[in-house]
């Protein structure tokens, strides 16, 4: 935009000053974040983590998150992959279908789907939870993607009628779906105190470390799919 000129007085700066505003230009970008998408272009593939707080990191520092860790492991191992953190704190999959498609723009090769835990937390119905994840997985598949299903267990005190709904869910739909299962997400966390933050609900950073290097296996088997054979 130009500002305080008059008409016909179109000014240029000299070369070294246009270099300066330049500069400072990407230097801002890159501040807050906006060149973080176009740095990652290069990469091979795209893994889009589709979740809630789980995947989000909640309580977290931003490097001590799913995402973050999950990047820095698969980097560490040689894929070349740009990890797509989508995941919302609080979300049902009923929420994640909702903005799948935003998600969808930034073109995933791969997925993790991570959702169904606070559908759980509120008692919402295992059915429409299915529903929600079938369309999900339709989307996905529709785009492309290859996709891995992460499950989760249903707490105790809603009954073994709703346990046996909730989880079996997720066996449903990977079977429907020909995709692969992570059965627990957190397996491994339940009990351990000292891997979770002080709400009772969330992992810490140690207890991050952990999900990571347990479903890490099947999160390379998922980026194996799609590759020439």
């Amino acid at each position: 935009m130009i500002t305080g000129q008059r008409k016909g007085q179109l000014r240029t700066n000299p070369p070294h000053r246009r270099y300066g505003v330049y500069a400072a230009a990407v230097k801002l970008l890159l501040a807050i974040g906006l060149l973080w998408p176009i740095a990652g272009e290069a990469a091979q593939k795209r893994l889009l983590l589709l979740g809630d707080s789980l995947t989000a990191g909640y309580g977290l520092p931003a490097e001590d998150g799913f995402a973050a860790q999950l990047q820095q492991a698969l980097t560490a191992r040689g894929h070349d992959v740009l990890v797509l953190d989508a995941g919302v704190s609080g979300d049902t999959s009923a929420g994640g279908l909702a903005r799948l498609g935003w998600s969808l723009a930034d073109k995933p090769t791969h997925s993790v789907v991570e959702l169904g835990a606070n559908d759980a937390l509120r008692g919402l119905s295992p059915t429409a939870m299915e529903q929600n994840l079938d369309q999900i997985l339709v989307q996905l598949k529709d785009a492309g993607a290859h996709v891995l299903l992460a499950g989760m267990k249903a707490p105790q005190n809603l009954g073994v009628e709703y346990q046996e709904a909730f989880e079996g869910a997720y066996r449903r739909l990977s079977a429907k779906h020909d995709v692969g299962l992570y059965p627990f997400f957190l397996e491994g966390l339940p009990g351990r105190r000292d891997l979770i933050l002080s709400d009772g609900l969330h992992p810490n950073a140690e207890g991050v470390a952990l999900i990571v290097g347990n479903i890490l296996p099947a999160v390379e088997t998922l980026l194996k799919e799609g590759d020439p054979e």
